[in-house]
């Protein structure tokens, strides 16, 4: 029997955006996520992030999820990688495993202590930056395709062979308001050109509640001689409880507007309709500021995040037609998650 594939819609506003999902913790769970990518496939993301537990925790399903966007749907897949708890050697054969399976996306990131670990350099392993994983992965894809052929015209069982490798994209953490262990702005956009000199082609925004945050980071940045997009992640905070516990990951200043407002509406639908609203008014503003795209997470269903993007006019209809300036790093000229760090 053929695989079924969902593919993309073609009709878009001409706004890229993806999502970011987590891997499922029981069938019942897995069952109700393969629901929800291919609603989010259908809706045509640029790609769908996978998040990555630390210690490998969620290597098998984090993997099994990848392999379920890549048969059933025709979206990029993106691995998260983290420095966490791996040697050298391993971290290539994880990396070598995920390419051998067709990923060509990866979030590299730094990655924060296994739940209950003391914070300090001994979790790291042999990586110890989000720079050096990026090159690691570069040199792991070199090694394993070194050149390119292509068939040449008129001669189907002749091969012109290219030297370079072939490409993948490599995404990094970005943080607007600082990273919690980073001691001055300066030293944030510094990170960030150190990803750049490794390799990095595309940043990802920890969370933010307003959008000159982001705008005015991602000015900084630029005028720094960052040159890749920066996309900014955005979240729809639907209740009070995941607030406060975004707020404790994450070590963002308490919104207060967001807060009081979610506080005293006594419905979860009410809760709901607060979060959607923040997210698409935040979305639309960084849209309007010049950002690239936006990056929503999910928290696995896919109902909200399209909300999100119907209400900041992303999301594709039947009557425009698709033709943004794509993210992905080969087509882009100079023009976190909550749980991982740089």
């Amino acid at each position: 029997m053929t695989e079924t594939r969902t593919s993309p819609t073609s009709a878009t506003t001409g706004v890229p955006f993806s999502f970011e999902l987590y891997p499922p913790k029981t069938d019942a769970a897995a069952t109700a996520l393969h629901t929800t990518i291919d609603h989010l496939a259908a809706a045509g993301p640029e790609f769908l992030s996978v998040t990555y537990g630390a210690n490998g925790s969620s290597r098998t399903s984090s993997l099994d999820l990848l392999r379920y966007i890549l048969a059933h749907t025709d979206v990029d897949p993106m691995a998260h990688l983290t420095c966490v708890g791996s040697s050298h050697a391993e971290a290539s054969v994880l990396i070598r495993e995920f390419l051998d399976v067709g990923i060509r996306s990866f979030l590299a990131l730094r990655g924060d202590p296994p739940q209950g670990a003391v914070e300090g350099e001994s979790f790291l392993g042999d990586l110890h930056s989000a720079a050096e994983l990026v090159q690691l992965i570069h040199g792991v894809q070199t090694e394993r395709v070194p050149y390119r052929e292509t068939v040449i015209p008129g001669l189907p069982d002749a091969r012109s062979v290219k030297t370079e490798p072939v490409k993948v994209r490599i995404a990094v953490a970005a943080f607007p308001n600082g990273h919690p262990r980073s001691r001055s702005t300066t030293q944030d956009i510094d990170t960030l050109l150190a990803k750049q000199a490794a390799g990095a082609n595309l940043a990802i925004t920890q969370l933010f509640f307003h959008a000159d945050d982001f705008l005015c980071f991602s000015q900084r940045a630029r005028q720094a001689g960052v040159e890749f997009p920066i996309l900014p992640g955005i979240m729809p905070v639907t209740s009070p409880g995941r607030l406060r516990r975004i707020l404790e990951l994450s070590g963002e200043p308490l919104p207060s507007e967001l807060s009081i407002s979610l506080e005293v509406e006594p419905t979860i639908e009410g809760q709901r309709e607060i979060g959607i609203e923040h997210a698409a008014r935040l979305a639309a503003d960084v849209l309007a500021g010049g950002a690239p795209g936006v990056h929503l997470y999910a928290f696995n269903q896919h109902e909200t995040v399209l909300e999100v993007l119907r209400r900041c006019g992303a999301l594709p209809t039947a009557t425009s037609h698709r033709s943004p300036a794509s993210i992905h790093p080969a087509a882009h000229s100079a023009a976190h998650n909550v749980r991982e760090s740089a």
